[in-house]
């Protein structure tokens, strides 16, 4: 799950243009045979502008261009053996087709250019996603996990939601969010928590420590706070909802603190709870405006447990009638096995319940726990896939 196809990336195969281009060319066949058939009296050359102009909805210029001349030859035909060339009704007919081909192919020529842009917008934001969002691995220490991120933004491949995940000496440490807003300040916030827990994960003991820490580089962020035309008003609408977990690997525990994001979800046997923390502390980046102490509350999670995290683009997710996305209820219904199938589960019961399309970027991580003997060789699938 940790890689998806780029929504909008689909193209036309090479036999399936050349099966649409038979469909302009039918159609000049067949107003050439009728309008030569035709009494004296009527006239179907006109029609034979809509050749080109379907042609450029799917085609490029070249081939627009091709059947624009297609059909200014088949309407000389006609001139030639209803009348002749010099015939002023069918020297206007030729002239507008003419003007009209060369127009439709010069708008076939911007849609080809614009397109060619977008997919280059797509791969930016391709790569962008794998720098900062980075893809989790499949197997981290004696967890078994899956990741997903939906865009709400056709191109546009990443926004404010975030995870990652990182291997300690005594566990792993796991952290999804929402940063407020969108756009690319979003991204650059987002990439800003990220590098913060990348570099810091490893090294911070405790877990109120290290939350500690990514809410003072969320708050010192100097390209928020000092810069130009910048004032504390637009610095105090910048926050982060955030998880961060602690999985230690000698203890069926799960370490959470929850920076006011919506709670983890814990399937076991068929029944899901949510994880709600007694004290929640404020989203980072506020503790300036909000008191907070960050203490981590500890939840059992046992071998075969499964732990969902998300951001509220999924729970927030709302049908025709208005209705939002019910996840615990649907997580409850799911019978299948292991992180993968649960997300994939998940992503097609979303957008079947939104109807195709989501509001705000969505993001889940699912973890499972493995018995104690699988978690030397998650290490070494780990280590592999990075």
């Amino acid at each position: 799950m940790g890689s998806r196809r780029l929504p909008g990336d689909e193209r036309w195969s090479w036999k399936q243009g050349h099966v649409l281009v038979a469909v302009p060319l039918a159609l000049i066949a067949i107003v050439t045979v009728v309008d030569i058939l035709a009494p004296p009296d009527v006239h179907l050359g006109p029609f034979l502008v809509a050749a080109p102009a379907i042609t450029a909805s799917f085609a490029g210029p070249r081939t627009t261009g091709l059947v624009g001349a297609v059909a200014v030859l088949a309407q000389a035909v006609v001139a030639m053996l209803r009348t002749s060339l010099t015939d002023l009704n069918h020297t206007f007919q030729v002239i507008a087709l003419i003007l009209i081909s060369v127009f439709v192919t010069f708008l076939a020529h911007l849609r080809e250019r614009h397109e060619k842009e977008l997919t280059q917008l797509r791969w930016v934001a391709q790569a962008a996603q794998e720098v900062v969002l980075r893809p989790l691995p499949h197997r981290i220490g004696s967890l078994r996990i899956a990741s997903v991120y939906l865009a709400a933004e056709a191109e546009a491949q990443i926004g404010g939601d975030l995870y990652a995940a990182a291997r300690t000496a005594q566990g792993t440490r796991l952290i999804i969010g929402d940063v407020r807003g969108k756009g690319l300040e979003a991204i650059g916030d987002a990439a800003l928590l990220l590098g913060a827990f990348r570099a810091a994960a490893h090294q911070q003991a405790d877990l109120p420590v290290l939350v500690a820490y990514l809410e003072r580089t969320v708050s010192s962020d100097p390209t928020d706070l000092g810069a130009p035309g910048s004032d504390m008003e637009d610095y105090s609408e910048t926050f982060i909802t955030a998880a961060v977990l602690d999985v230690p690997d000698d203890e069926s525990a799960l370490h959470v603190i929850n920076c006011g994001h919506p709670p983890p979800l814990l399937l076991r046997d068929g029944q899901v709870t949510p994880l709600e923390v007694r004290r929640p502390a404020p989203p980072l980046g506020l503790t300036e405006f909000v008191e907070a102490a960050f203490a981590a509350e500890v939840f059992a999670f046992e071998v075969g447990d499964i732990v969902l995290l998300y951001t509220d683009g999924v729970i927030e997710a709302r049908d025709k009638a208005g209705t939002f996305y019910p996840l615990a209820e649907r997580v409850t219904v799911w019978s299948g096995e292991g992180p993968r199938a649960l997300l994939s589960y998940l992503c097609n019961d979303l957008l079947s319940h939104a109807g195709g399309y989501l509001d705000d970027d969505a993001a889940m991580v699912a973890i499972e726990r493995l018995p104690a003997d699988l978690s030397g060789k998650g290490a070494r699938d780990h280590s592999s896939e990075r």
